[in-house]
């Protein structure tokens, strides 16, 4: 089944729930407050256009509370306890919120009423929400169990760890497809059967058998080996699981383990859900503020553009984005019309005589960017990620950082840490250097770095430093 299909009984579930409540709660409000304000009657009082409206809009309110709280972001696997907690904490931010946007405007007969509403409100919403949506999840704990939810997973080690992570794995629900040698002719202990080849093998693997996962249950505890390892492994953006103890020879500071196996993921930013789904709202948001807030500016970027040499206004260029799908990245037109050539793709330096004169002064203050919140509300780009290269670039990059796949697991942005702490890269080396921050950026994604580098970026527009 596909995410969405998956994720939709959730929200079925949270809007009946979401709508009983209210009703529920509203035959309160009507017998606390509303006799006590003239309504005789309740239909008299659901008639009245704020009650209504509120039995309506009410439920669209805690989908969107649900939403942010990253619920909806992972249907498969859920934890009960987890689940409990999150439930729990959701439901009093969305409880507190309607206390101060609806429930203080009513006039009770006394000030203990609103305690009473308050926490009537809170026990309905949380039970009923709560319960239903375990219901959802034990039946899909069970069609995991029972292989129906199954996600197919490959292993990358033939020795002792890599059958003990298959027995776990397997208890869990897990559908291990088979095991790959670390390199040919290495010890082999697993069944023979489910030997599929060895390390070469594994992008064929992965085409013809759905893998959901891979697994490094390696025996060596050599960093550099297991690096080797990893890293021709990103490229299949997949997440890739390392046993902890071997996981922690590599140094990763954070850590994230499933339940009942010790292993680590090694392509994980560790950003919460709710982070992510914040992040994308607040892109959309701003963004939509900036094109019309600043249109007028866009208009008279486009006649300078226009004015100072023949050609088009806007320039279109394909990048590598998310997920490694291209897209085409919009800017303001800095160079000569056709300076790019035909031969292979360059890049531009400080002196580069392609540069129109007032393109360098874009360039300058970043004001050649602005087109691109265009591409965030598209959703190709988000306003803080790494910068989108071209694909041309990426092949040399990745034969000497092959983590550099790793960019791709998030949307890239208008601006990052690379480019405020390094800037424009006019080479392949320094491409290789900057990278160093956006893995930085990476593995401490939040949206407090975020605003940190939106303020560096509008420091570094403001200054003038943008070449």
């Amino acid at each position: 089944m596909t995410k969405n299909k998956l994720i939709l009984p959730y929200i079925l579930s949270d809007f009946f729930s979401a709508t009983f409540v209210w009703f529920l709660f509203n035959r309160l409000r009507f017998r606390e407050i509303a006799v006590f304000e003239g309504f005789g009657t309740l239909t008299d009082y659901f008639s009245f256009l704020p009650v209504w409206a509120g039995q309506i809009l009410i439920p669209f309110f805690w989908l969107s509370i649900y939403y942010f709280s990253g619920y909806y972001s992972e249907p498969v696997g859920k934890s009960r306890v987890t689940e409990f907690f999150q439930t729990f904490a959701s439901v009093l931010v969305g409880v507190l919120m309607l206390f101060f946007l609806v429930i203080l405007n009513d006039l009770p007969r006394s000030f203990e009423v609103y305690y009473a509403l308050f926490f009537y409100l809170f026990i309905l919403q949380f039970l009923c929400t709560y319960f239903l949506r375990l219901g959802i999840t034990l039946c899909g704990i069970s069609k995991i169990k029972t292989r129906q939810w199954a996600r197919n997973v490959l292993i990358i080690g033939t020795g002792t760890k890599a059958g003990k992570v298959a027995e776990q794995l397997d208890r869990l629900g897990y559908e291990v497809v088979g095991f790959v040698a670390e390199k040919p002719g290495g010890k082999t202990v697993i069944n023979t059967d489910k030997l599929l080849g060895t390390i070469d093998h594994v992008a064929q693997l992965i085409s013809h058998n759905d893998i959901h996962e891979l697994i490094i249950a390696a025996e060596t505890r050599e960093g550099a080996d297991l690096l080797a390892l990893l890293y021709p492994l990103y490229r299949f953006r997949l997440p890739v699981k390392m046993l902890a103890e071997s996981a922690n020879v590599l140094s990763r500071t954070k850590i994230n383990t499933l339940i009942g196996v010790p292993l680590v993921d090694l392509t994980d930013n560790h950003v919460s859900y709710a982070g992510e789904n914040i992040k994308h709202f607040l892109d959309k948001v701003i963004s939509i503020g900036v094109l019309v807030f600043f249109s007028p500016v866009f208009v008279y970027l486009a006649f300078r553009v226009k004015r100072g040499s023949p050609g088009s206004i806007f320039f279109s260029q394909e990048r590598i984005g998310y997920m490694g799908n291209p897209f085409y990245i919009y800017k303001f037109r800095t160079m000569y019309e056709g300076a790019e050539g035909v031969d292979k793709p360059q890049l531009a330096d400080e002196n580069d005589s392609r540069i129109t004169p007032f393109g360098r002064f874009m360039r300058k203050y970043r004001l050649d960017e602005l087109p691109q919140f265009w591409n965030v509300l598209k959703g190709d780009m988000s306003l803080v990620g790494p910068r989108p290269e071209r694909a041309f670039f990426i092949n040399q990059i990745v034969e000497r950082a092959p983590y550099y796949y790793l960019m791709q697991n998030i949307r890239p942005g208008i601006t990052s840490l690379g480019m405020v702490k390094f800037g424009y890269a006019r080479n392949v080396d320094e491409m290789i250097e900057r990278l160093s921050y956006d893995m930085l950026y990476y593995e401490n994604m939040s949206l407090l770095f975020d605003l940190k580098i939106l303020v560096y970026t509008i420091k570094t527009v403001v200054t003038g430093k943008g070449i």
